[in-house]
């Protein structure tokens, strides 16, 4: 079992470290470049050229079985899906099979909407001490499973 992080922006990676840290198993932080590495021997640094969607790319090849995956990238949710991973996001949201095709449409939608009136601001939520707090739980829960 692996716990795969989806780093460049990822505002829980060192909650991730300390589950993964109790639960003694391997987490690889994927990323562009700018994310310091970890002392812990259990974290693994990937840094990833520095083209579109590289780090979601080298993550949808390596994760498979019996792995968990950390993204807000619902496209690569899908993909790590498909590759019989666990998914969540950093909100604590579990990504699962039944759940994936509503959420990609509504970003489909969104993503329709924002492209019809350029005007548009905001639309996202900020992460709170919430978000973070449910991460920690759901992904103890499922390492745990």
């Amino acid at each position: 079992m692996t716990l795969y992080i989806d780093a460049d922006a990822c505002p829980v990676k060192a909650e991730a470290e300390r589950v993964a840290t109790r639960h003694g198993i391997r987490m690889v932080l994927v990323s562009n470049g700018g994310i310091r590495p970890s002392a812990n021997p259990l974290v693994d640094s990937v840094y990833v050229g520095a083209g579109l969607d590289e780090a979601d790319r080298w993550i949808a090849d390596h994760a498979g079985p019996g792995d968990v995956v950390v993204t807000s990238d619902i496209p690569l949710a899908a993909r790590a899906l498909e590759n019989g991973a666990a998914v969540l996001k950093p909100d604590g949201e579990e990504l699962t099979q039944r759940n994936i095709g509503t959420i990609l449409a509504t970003r489909d939608l969104m993503a329709d909407l924002r492209s019809a009136d350029p005007f548009r601001q905001g639309g996202g939520r900020a992460f709170s001490k919430a978000d973070r707090s449910r991460f920690l739980d759901v992904l103890d829960r499922v390492l745990r499973r």
